[in-house]
């Protein structure tokens, strides 16, 4: 009889054996191994634990075990040190150690017989099993049993490495999924195999219509972009190397009514080990920003070399002139000169000043040195010395009385004052320019009103932007565009906010908020 039943489990045995390697689910794997474990070698109940490097062994499945008892297991699995032999150390001292603390759970009833898990040379885990009596195996027993386990083993190694290659795949989708630049991942024939949401964005395109496209029906140009397309360049011998990226700018078409998107577009290579090109991975990089910071550049070029190039003109010719040895000045006209000149200097001065802020500003901020501030008092102040400049304009000043103190930074806010009325003497043919205060709960607000032609509508949005001059005014005044970007700078730091009121031809208001004392910023 009990020959016959040695050959129905060693049939069944190497029929299983086959089955393992074909499942791939790590857990119903492992359930599996551990219920034909316990069937083969008549066990009653069983674990199976895994080695992980680094991290020791842990009970991933168990059969029939109490959960005290199981707890047991775990602590002493968690004592046993690594070891670079675990095949040699650590395996025949959890076998050992089982097999005792089974003696001892079961008053010598139960047995522990751990079965190795080695697959490539490499551990992978033990099957550990309790059995109710001590039973020899014959060798062939042996080599079935031996068969079982690294058949066993092999099957673990497998679905933990197909385990592994999902969890980097998630990862990867994860990663190209949350990634703000586009992605398109072609075939050699510039199919597209895969893309992320951000160039779904970027195109106005679902991502289902973009799959299996064609790279020029998806990658279109409003303009010959700077340098080749990634097909003249295959066309050239592209890539010659694995490392052979390609970049190339543009006006990316998209879909819908969108308009062309400045972008640039990295192609890298990718190579299988025996160099056969797998795939072109291009990765799509919305540009606006670094071609406006350029056209700001240009611009910063443009205007700080103008409106240097000129007072320095200015007065290198007065100078010059003063000091030709064939000539005698009268009096009067050396004074006209040097007032010129001090003007000039007093314009570069203020330039420089306003370039030094503006860094500042890039920098991480203006600093402020608060205390006290009588805004009436310092508004009279800035209006009397700005009536100096004009003989066109009348500068009043309209403050209610009582008005309350603030805290601030005293020479900002004369720095705010003394910009908004040079704005307005410059833009306003003449006049009166008018500054007037008004007091609210938590704030109060200081408005500086002109009756110039007023501001158009479209420069309104802009009129704080860094360097910004309407077009028509640049042509007829001087200046860098920072002295409204400054001001409004200045009053942010304090706490408020600024605003422009127009109405073409009724001239423009510029309107300043700043908290009060109790409500202001400390920093």
């Amino acid at each position: 009889m009990l020959p016959d039943i040695r050959v129905r489990q060693r049939d069944y045995l190497l029929e299983i054996a086959r089955a393992l390697t074909q499942e791939l689910d790590l857990d119903k794997l492992l359930g599996r191994i551990l219920r034909i474990s316990i069937e083969m070698l008549v066990g009653q109940a069983g674990l199976i634990a895994l080695r992980a490097e680094g991290s020791g062994w842990q009970v991933v499945v168990s059969q029939s075990i109490p959960a005290g008892f199981l707890r047991e297991v775990e602590g002493f699995l968690d004592q046993i040190p690594d070891h670079a032999d675990p095949q040699g150390f650590e395996l025949p001292e959890i076998s050992r150690l089982f097999n005792e603390l089974a003696r001892s759970a079961s008053f010598g009833l139960l047995t522990g017989l751990g079965l190795p898990l080695v697959a490539r040379g490499q551990v992978v885990g033990i099957i550990l099993l309790f059995r109710a009596y001590v039973n020899s195996f014959s060798p062939n027993d042996n080599t079935l049993l031996s068969s079982f386990a690294n058949q066993a083993a092999i099957a673990v190694q497998n679905a933990q490495l197909y385990t592994q290659t999902n969890q980097e795949k998630s990862r990867t989708n994860a990663l190209l999924d949350s990634l703000a630049d586009g992605i398109l991942i072609l075939s050699p024939d510039h199919h597209v195999e895969r893309v992320n949401p951000a160039m779904a964005r970027i195109l106005n395109l679902p991502v289902e219509t973009i799959l299996d496209q064609h790279h020029e029906e998806i990658v279109r140009w409003a303009k010959s972009p700077s340098g080749p397309t990634l097909e003249q360049a295959e066309a050239d011998g592209w890539p010659l190397t694995q490392h052979a990226h390609l970049y190339i700018e543009g006006d990316l078409l998209r879909n819908g009514d969108q308009p062309p998107l400045p972008v640039g577009i990295t192609y890298t290579p990718l190579f299988s080990e025996e160099d056969r090109l797998l795939n072109i991975i291009a990765t799509v990089r919305d540009i606006t920003k670094f071609r406006q910071a350029d056209e700001l550049k240009s611009t910063f070029i443009s205007i700080i070399s103008h409106e240097l190039k000129t007072p320095v003109a200015l007065i290198k010719g007065y100078v010059s002139t003063l000091r030709r040895e064939d000539a005698e000045w009268d009096p009067e006209i050396v004074q006209d000169s040097l007032e010129v000149i001090e003007e000039e200097s007093d314009r570069l001065a203020e330039l420089i000043e306003n370039l030094l802020d503006a860094s500042r500003l890039q920098a991480g901020g203006l600093a402020l040195k608060r205390s006290d501030v009588n805004l009436p008092a310092l508004a009279q102040r800035v209006a009397e010395r700005m009536q100096t400049q004009t003989q066109s304009h009348t500068i009043t000043v309209d403050f209610p009385e009582f008005f309350p103190i603030i805290l601030g930074d005293e020479n900002r806010i004369q720095q705010v004052l003394t910009n908004l009325i040079n704005n307005a003497v410059k833009y306003a043919p003449g006049g009166e320019i008018r500054l007037s205060g008004e007091v609210r709960p938590e704030m109060v607000i200081v408005c500086v009103s002109d009756q110039g032609p007023g501001i158009a509508a479209e420069d309104i949005p802009h009129v704080f932007d860094r360097f910004y001059r309407s077009p028509e005014m640049a042509r007829q005044t001087k200046g860098a565009g920072l002295g409204l970007y400054l001001t409004r700078a200045i009053v942010e730091a304090h706490g408020g906010r600024i605003w422009v009121d127009t109405v073409p031809g009724q001239g423009a208001r510029f309107c300043f908020s700043l908290p009060r004392e109790s409500a202001a910023i400390l920093v």
